[in-house]
């Protein structure tokens, strides 16, 4: 079959009809004039790049790591000394990424997994001048981190845009230190709002952009053409490591309740439990009750005593919108929540079979009850090494788990220990040993104290039960 091209087409046409459709182009689109001033021909972005550059700053973080040590004979030792394999070796981790300064008195926002684990932090400006800083709050839910730069004053600060008010289509300037060769500035436009389905936080509700973003830019500003920060840079998509034109920010919203935590000497973001579990709504679900569409997030199941059913929500309700904000889905939900903090209440728009409603619900932090008794466990047991505590909602939250979940949890496992060697994960609920319910820290504290030939384990993982046995 012959291709079909533009000139073969144009011929079937005819010149006749080709010109009548050029007669029918507005006039203004033929119409071509000459430039009457500089400012007609020099079209440029440096004026906001100026206005903003002084405030994004490079971030640095270092942790030094001593490696396993190999046995080494006398033989050895004669030729190696203290330096042979049988000796401790010190590894030094560095991590690179950028960082935006929020406040003149030397506060940096940047991405919490840039300094994650690194016990040395340091930030270098634009203009060269380098200070130590301390990590004042994390938030790794968010992914974001809040540094202190020490003995830093009168320095230049970047103003809080307002994330709500970006459209798709509006220009963005991404700055920030990809790949460690210095500020760099790249331009684009809003690509997508309110991204859900990115995987990087647990509060996911990205601004999608095409402006370059590379390694090393995450912790870096994306700016609006005001001058404002309307963004957080912190991940791309990429199958080769570099940019491919989608790039995802976290919204400013976001990033003012955490700097306004890290302001009010707060360190951690407490933010207000909902005491429900919510589901997405199918394709089938939306028709069955009534939505043009699947949209909202459903409710499966209450907390006793929680805000949701105080407020009186029930399972099946539909959240359709938040305070106004239309929810598409339990993201979009979770982030519209999170963002409010406690204290007050917040206005639920609701399906209830046929009918909508409106339900008022208290902004309330998760209670820990019981308390978490944290342990960490010792002893000959395949749970040395682990730190462990008692389940509730505050517990539960912070693990970004079902805050209805009871028994007693895995915070941790020291490296090289038992527990992590056996396999045991953050997040893993303990159900019983040898048969015997485990429903609070001190319960799994008295069975690991007692030598056993054989280990039944009943593990509850990411809601699935499963049991190993050791010997």
């Amino acid at each position: 079959m012959p291709s079909f091209s533009f000139s073969r087409f144009a011929g079937l046409i005819g010149a006749g009809l080709l010109m009548g459709l050029m007669a029918l182009l507005p006039a203004k689109a033929q119409e071509k004039t000459v430039p009457e001033s500089k400012v007609q021909v020099q079209l440029s972005y440096a004026p906001v790049v100026r206005q903003v550059s002084p405030a994004v700053v490079n971030v640095y973080g270092t942790r030094v790591e001593k490696t396993r040590p190999m046995p080494m004979d006398d033989f050895f030792r004669r030729f190696f000394g203290d330096r042979g394999p049988g000796m401790p070796q010190e590894r030094v981790q560095r991590s690179l990424g950028s960082g935006v300064i929020v406040d003149a008195n030397g506060l940096v926002v940047t991405n919490n997994h840039v300094i994650e684990g690194m016990t040395t932090v340091k930030v270098a400006l634009a203009d060269r001048r380098e200070f130590d800083a301390e990590i004042i709050l994390r938030d790794p839910r968010a992914d974001l981190a809040i540094l202190r730069l020490k003995d830093a004053k009168n320095l230049h600060a970047i103003e809080l845009g307002d994330s709500e008010n970006l459209e798709v289509g509006d220009l963005v300037l991404a700055i920030g230190n990809p790949f460690g060769v210095g500020q760099t500035v790249t331009q684009g436009i809003v690509s997508a709002l309110a991204r859900t389905q990115v995987g990087v936080s647990d509060y996911q509700f990205f601004i999608q952009t095409d402006a370059a973003i590379n390694p090393g830019n995450s912790g870096g500003g994306l700016i609006n053409m005001k001058g404002e920060l309307v963004g957080i840079n912190t991940a791309i998509y990429s199958r080769s490591g570099g940019s491919i034109g989608i790039g995802f920010a976290i919204p400013t919203s976001m990033v003012k309740a955490v700097v306004q935590t890290a302001k009010n000497g707060g360190k951690a973001v407490v933010r207000p439990w909902f005491g429900a579990k919510l589901q997405a709504v199918s394709a089938e679900m939306a028709e069955a009750i009534g939505l043009d569409r699947p949209m909202g997030a459903l409710i499966v199941n209450l907390n006793p005593g929680g805000p949701a059913e105080k407020a009186g929500l029930k399972r099946g309700d539909v959240i359709l919108a938040v305070d106004g904000h239309n929810i598409d889905d339990m993201e979009a939900f979770g982030y519209r929540f999170a963002l409010k903090g406690t204290g007050g209440d917040i206005k639920l728009t609701l399906q209830r079979g046929k009918d909508q409603l409106e339900k008022s619900v208290k902004l309330l932090p998760p209670p820990e009850i019981p308390a978490r008794d944290t342990i960490n466990i010792t002893g000959r047991s395949p749970f040395q090494g682990a730190t462990v505590a008692n389940l509730s909602p505050a517990v539960a939250d912070e693990l970004d788990m079902d805050t209805s979940a009871v028994g007693v949890v895995v915070l941790e496992t020291d490296d090289n220990s038992t527990a992590n060697r056996v396999g045991f994960q953050k997040g893993d609920i303990i159900v019983a040993i040898n048969r015997t319910p485990m429903k609070t820290t001190q319960d799994l504290k008295q069975a690991t104290s007692q030598e056993a030939r054989l280990w039944e384990i009943v593990v509850n993982r990411n809601g699935r039960e499963f049991v190993t046995v050791l010997r």
